[in-house]
C-alpha cells in the first residue's frame, strides 16, 4: 500500500475519533457523570497516550523560557474553550454542536487578516459566507435541538480554538506539533484537575461512567491524536484538511444512529455548506496543519 494512501486512512481515522468527542458528551450526561471529572480525565487519559507516543518514537523533549510560557497560555486557553464547549453541548444536539464548531477553520483565516496583517482575499469572504449560512440553514432547522446559550457557548469556543491556533502558529517554529500538543495537554488537565478539585472531585462511578471518561480519553483524544501525526508525515496539508471535514460528518451519523437525533434536508443541506465554506477557507493553506494540533472540543 502507498505511503500516502496509508497516511491518508490514518488521518481520516483520526477525524472519525476525534468525531465522538460529542457523543461521549452526550453518553456522560445521561449517565449522570459532572463535566469536571469527564474533561479531567479526557485530558488526563489522552495526554498520557501523547506522552508514551513520543516515548516511543524517543521525541521527548522538554520546552523552556519563552516557548514554555507561551505553552501555558495556550493550555489555560484550550481548558477554556473545552469547557465552553461541553457547556454548550448540554443545550445542543451533538451534531449541532460538530457543526456549529467546525466552523473554527475560517475564523483562523478571518483572525490571521485582523491580527497577522494576513490579506482579506475574496476566499476568505465568500468562505466565512458559506459557512456561516450553512450554520444558519442548520440552526434555523431544528430550533427543537438548539438554545441560544448553546450556540453562544459553541461559537465561543470555535472562536477561542481559532484564537487558540493562531497563537501556536508562533510556536510551530520552535517546536513540532506533538511535542507542542503534549504540553498543552500536560497544562489543560493540570487547570481542569484544579476545577475538578474546587467542584468536589468526585470520581466517576459505576462502569458506564468509567468507560465514558475512558472511552473519550482514549478513543476521542489519544488515539485520534497518534493517528492524526503519524498520517501527516506522508500526506499533503490542504488533503489532511479535507479529511478533516470526516469529524463532524461522524458525529452527525453517531448522533443519528446511537442517540436518536433528528436530521433533516435543512441540517444536511446546512452542514454541507458548512464544509463547503471550510474547504474553500483551507485552499492554498500551507499552514493547515497547524490547525490540528488539538482537534474537537
Amino acid at each position: 500500500m502507498r505511503e500516502e494512501t496509508v497516511g491518508a486512512l490514518l488521518v481520516a481515522g483520526s477525524a472519525v475519533g476525534f468525531g465522538t468527542l460529542a457523543i461521549f458528551g452526550k453518553l456522560a450526561e445521561a449517565a449522570g457523570l459532572g463535566r469536571p471529572p469527564l474533561l479531567f480525565f479526557r485530558f488526563l487519559v489522552g495526554g498520557a497516550l501523547v506522552w508514551a507516543f513520543l516515548v516511543a518514537r524517543d521525541d521527548v523533549r522538554f520546552l523552556s523560557g519563552r516557548s514554555a510560557g507561551a505553552t501555558v497560555g495556550l493550555g489555560a486557553m484550550y481548558a477554556a474553550l473545552t469547557v465552553a464547549y461541553f457547556a454548550g453541548l448540554v443545550h445542543l444536539t451533538a451534531g449541532l454542536a460538530a457543526v456549529v464548531f467546525f466552523t473554527y477553520p475560517v475564523y483562523v483565516l478571518a483572525l490571521s487578516a485582523l491580527l497577522l496583517d494576513e490579506p482579506l482575499t475574496p476566499r476568505l469572504v465568500v468562505s466565512l459566507a458559506l459557512a456561516l449560512a450553512g450554520l444558519g440553514l442548520v440552526l434555523g432547522a431544528d430550533a427543537t435541538g438548539a438554545t441560544p446559550l448553546g450556540v453562544l457557548l459553541v461559537v465561543a469556543a470555535a472562536v477561542g480554538y481559532a484564537g487558540y491556533i493562531v497563537g501556536g502558529r508562533a510556536l510551530s517554529t520552535t517546536a513540532s506539533a506533538s511535542v507542542l500538543t503534549a504540553h498543552v495537554l500536560a497544562v489543560a488537565t493540570a487547570l481542569l484537575g484544579l476545577r475538578w478539585v474546587l467542584r468536589g472531585a468526585t470520581l466517576p462511578t459505576g462502569p458506564t461512567q468509567w468507560g465514558v471518561v475512558v472511552g473519550i480519553g482514549v478513543l476521542g483524544t489519544g488515539v485520534p491524536l497518534v493517528l492524526l501525526y503519524e498520517g501527516l508525515g506522508a500526506l499533503q496539508a490542504n488533503r489532511a484538511s479535507v479529511l478533516g471535514t470526516a469529524e463532524p460528518v461522524t458525529t452527525v451519523a453517531l448522533g443519528v444512529l446511537l442517540l436518536g437525533e433528528p436530521l433533516t434536508p435543512e441540517t444536511a443541506v446546512g452542514g454541507a455548506l458548512v464544509l463547503a465554506g471550510v474547504l474553500l477557507s483551507q485552499v492554498e493553506a500551507p499552514w493547515t496543519t497547524i490547525s490540528r494540533l488539538v482537534p474537537g472540543g
